[in-house]
Order: structure tokens, then C-alpha cells, then sequence
């Protein structure tokens, strides 16, 4: 075969770097945003937030494209408009999150370290108890042990075989030291099962008739209670039921993971992408704030391409097509997300207006078909964006639910069904649970055809 040249003509669908930016930043969360958008500021000197501009600066860049004047003041004005909670009408709010805040002379408070763990919280204990060096050691390695909900992670061979050569300490002695650090606040610390968490806290309870019995539910009793309930246990120790269930009552009250309260996980805060606000009788959809950043070009160094070296000239143009790139893809994303936002709000109007049980089933295909949109554009969109609603904050997800088929020849949302299964178990007499053949006839009462797996499978999972 002969090497030879061809010329051909097709099409093919090539991804700028424009474009993946583009989709980068509609799959983002608005914390994910607002670090790309820091990270951008701290490299590129052409791009700035219009309202950290020196007084008498340039508002705008007159070569940015069409009217990015007009869209930031028309967005700070529906901001202002907007019926907000008061956390979310601050300006000067930021979202790349902090660790002190400024009093009113303008120096910056530390906030208090709050990141103290159970192990944190029982060595603290331990350094203030008289131990012997050698039964200190063997208590460092029993609180290294505990997990996160207070409970001893390792068999004590274990831990005496890590004590090895250091400490050779046997079984009895290292459970002699297990035994104090049980005692230990939170009471419970250190259990190497649920049966003994109990046993430890009903131990500092006294010896009434009551505790007792929840003693002996706790030591032996447990599987029972979860398999058969209060009636078995009460044939099976000999005793009046009310008893049993006061005691039952009493073991609720313990905490069976005490090492929780001291958990080292931070709290996660949601920031809504939009919200849903009922004006003069119809829904209207805001951006949040934040959600379309305020941001330019410096004008300042634009000026200077004309003047400088051919290469600072041309380093300084690269980073101006990047900032004017960036600009373009946040509110290209803002856009999208706002379109997305007001077509689920169109489409779950009944839900905003009556609760769950309202909710209507709703794919991404039928948002797709209404915005003319890519099916994969939406997936994107609707991941880790929320909508604030008067029913609370959800994810854009939370609105879309495969359908189930009603006696009328309708569709009902699974969302929906749920929220019917939760009423009517709330409604039950706890005494005489319905079963799932009881909760699909009193759904076809209410005009939805559901399987009785399909019941089953929505019990479960809530």
C-alpha cells in the first residue's frame, strides 16, 4: 500500500476550553464556586469584584460584552427586593467560610476551637486521674482504641499484643484499667457492646425495681425486645407488662453511642442557589445571593497592554481572555440555574402550595424538552443546588420522582406515596400496626394503584 493524502469533510464536536470551564462550573455547589472564583482572583490580576473597587473607580469595563452593567444592577436590585432572611441581605457576606470575626473597633475575635473529640475528651480525663506509669500506658492504648460513638474498637488480645514488648500487661490487668476509664465521662465510654454501654449507665441508677429490670433486658434481653417487643420479655422474665414497659422506657432514655456528643465532624451549612417566594398569589424564583458573583475586569491593568513589553503585553492578554472566559461561564451558570430553578417551581406548584402528598412525577427529559436543554445540562444543574422554599430547603433532586399509576388512569410521585405511607402509619394504632396489604387498600381508597412490594420497598427505606 502507498502512502497518499486525502481530504475529507465531516463534523465532530470539539470541547474548548471555554466550554470546560463552562460545564466545570454548572456542576459546582455555590461553596465550590466561590473557591474557584478566590483561586481565580489570587492569580489573574485582570479580574476583581466590582464591589471591592477603589472609590472613583472605573464601575465597569467598557469593552466587557453587551450589558454586564445592567444585569449586575438589575440582579443587586432583585437581591434587594427580594424577601430574604437577614443572614442572607448581608453584602458583605462571603462564602469561602472563616475562623474569626471582627468586633466593633474592627479587630478580629478568634472563635473558639470547638474540634475536640471523645479520645480528646478522655485523655483530658486521664491526665487528671493518679495512675501508675505503667497502667497510664496501658489507658493510652485503651482510649486509642475508641471509636468515634465511645466504644472499645479492638479485643483486648489485641491491645495486649500492642503493648508488647513496651508493657507486658495481661488480660485482667488491662480490664481492671478498662473498667476505669468506663467510669469516665460520658458514662459508657469504652463498652465493647451495646448490652454493656447499658449496663454501665444503669449502673449509677440505683437498685429500684425499675432499673433492675432494665438491667436484665439490657444483659440479656436486647434481641428479644427488637424481634418480639414488650410482651415477650414480660412472659419471659414472669412480670406484669407495664413494668416491662417502663423499663423498656427507662433503657430509651440511655444513650447507646455516648461518644457522638463529642464527635469531631463539623456541621455542614447548606446555602440555597434560589429561592421560591409566593408573590401576589403566584410563585416567583430569585437567585440567591452569591449566586451570581460581581465580577470585572481591572481597568487598570487593561490600560497597560497598549504600553508595555511585547511579552508582558501578551501575558497580560492571556489573562484577560481567561477573566473575560470566567465572567461568561458564571453567568451562562446563574442563568441555567435561575431557568432550572422557575421550570421546577412551574412544575411542583401544587407541592409549594399543599405539602408531599402534592407532588407530581417529573424527569429530567420533561425539564430538558421545556428549556431546550440537554438531558446531561440538567443532571448537572440540579446536582448540590438547592431551592429555599416556606417547606424548607432541598436539593434540586428532591423535586424529581418517578410516578406510579392511579385508579383515574394518573400518575402519583413516589415522593408523594411516601408522604401518604408516612400519614397513615403516623395515624395507626401502635398497639395494631397496619400491615402492607392494610397500607396498599387504604392507598387504592385514596386512588393509588401500588404493588405491595412497591409499599414494602418506600416502608423500608423511610
Amino acid at each position: 500500500m502507498k502512502p497518499i493524502l486525502q481530504q475529507r469533510l465531516g463534523q465532530n464536536l470539539t470541547l474548548t476550553p471555554q466550554l470546560r470551564q463552562a460545564i466545570k462550573l454548572l456542576q459546582m455547589s455555590s461553596l465550590e464556586v466561590e473557591a474557584e472564583i478566590v483561586q481565580a482572583l489570587e492569580s489573574n490580576p485582570l479580574l476583581e469584584r466590582l464591589d471591592e473597587r477603589a472609590p472613583g473607580a472605573d464601575e465597569v469595563n467598557p469593552e466587557r460584552d453587551s450589558t454586564s452593567s445592567s444585569e449586575q444592577d438589575e440582579a443587586t436590585r432583585e437581591e434587594r427586593d427580594l424577601d430574604l432572611p437577614d443572614w442572607a441581605q448581608d453584602d458583605d457576606m462571603g462564602f469561602a467560610g472563616g475562623s474569626a470575626r471582627n468586633d466593633e473597633d474592627g479587630a478580629e475575635q478568634p472563635i473558639a476551637d470547638v474540634d475536640q473529640d471523645i479520645r480528646d475528651h478522655l485523655l483530658w480525663q486521664l491526665n487528671l486521674t493518679p495512675m501508675s506509669a505503667r497502667e497510664h500506658g496501658i489507658a493510652l492504648a485503651l482510649i486509642d482504641a475508641i471509636d468515634d460513638g465511645g466504644y472499645l474498637a479492638e479485643p483486648l488480645p489485641n491491645l495486649q499484643e500492642a503493648l508488647l514488648p513496651e508493657i507486658d500487661a495481661g488480660i485482667d490487668e488491662i480490664e481492671i484499667v478498662l473498667h476505669r476509664i468506663q467510669h469516665f465521662d460520658p458514662l459508657g465510654v469504652g463498652a465493647r457492646s451495646l448490652s454493656e454501654c447499658l449496663l454501665l449507665q444503669l449502673s449509677e441508677l440505683g437498685t429500684s425495681t425499675e432499673v433492675e429490670i432494665a438491667r436484665s433486658i439490657a444483659r440479656s434481653h436486647l434481641e428479644t425486645l427488637a424481634r418480639s417487643g414488650p410482651q415477650a420479655i414480660a412472659r419471659s422474665l414472669m412480670l406484669p407488662k407495664e413494668s416491662v414497659e417502663e423499663a423498656i422506657h427507662l433503657l430509651r432514655s440511655l444513650d447507646p453511642r455516648p461518644g457522638t456528643s463529642y464527635s469531631r465532624a463539623s456541621p455542614e451549612f447548606i446555602v440555597p442557589d434560589a429561592y421560591a417566594v409566593h408573590q401576589r398569589g403566584s410563585w416567583s424564583v430569585r437567585l440567591g445571593p452569591g449566586c451570581r458573583p460581581r465580577l470585572g475586569i481591572n481597568h487598570h491593568y487593561q490600560s497597560l497592554i497598549a504600553t508595555v513589553a511585547k511579552d508582558d503585553a501578551q501575558y497580560l492578554r492571556g489573562h484577560l481572555q481567561e477573566a473575560r472566559w470566567l465572567i461568561k461561564s458564571l453567568e451562562t451558570r446563574a442563568d441555567t440555574v435561575l431557568r432550572v430553578a422557575e421550570c421546577i417551581v412551574r412544575q411542583q406548584g401544587p407541592f409549594l402550595d399543599f405539602g408531599p402528598e402534592a407532588m407530581r412525577p417529573l424527569v429530567l427529559r420533561e425539564v430538558a424538552d421545556e428549556l431546550e436543554l440537554h438531558e446531561s445540562t440538567i443532571s448537572r444543574v440540579t446536582t448540590r443546588k438547592y431551592l429555599h422554599t416556606p417547606r424548607g430547603t432541598f436539593e434540586f433532586k428532591h423535586f424529581f420522582s418517578s410516578g406510579v399509576a392511579t385508579v383515574d388512569g394518573g400518575a402519583a410521585s413516589s415522593t408523594a406515596i411516601q408522604a401518604m405511607l408516612r400519614r397513615l402509619i403516623d395515624q395507626e394504632n401502635p398497639r395494631k400496626p397496619l400491615s402492607d396489604a392494610a397500607l396498599v387498600t387504604a392507598l387504592e381508597r385514596e386512588g393509588v394503584s401500588a404493588a405491595r412490594r412497591t409499599v414494602a420497598k418506600y416502608r423500608e427505606a423511610m
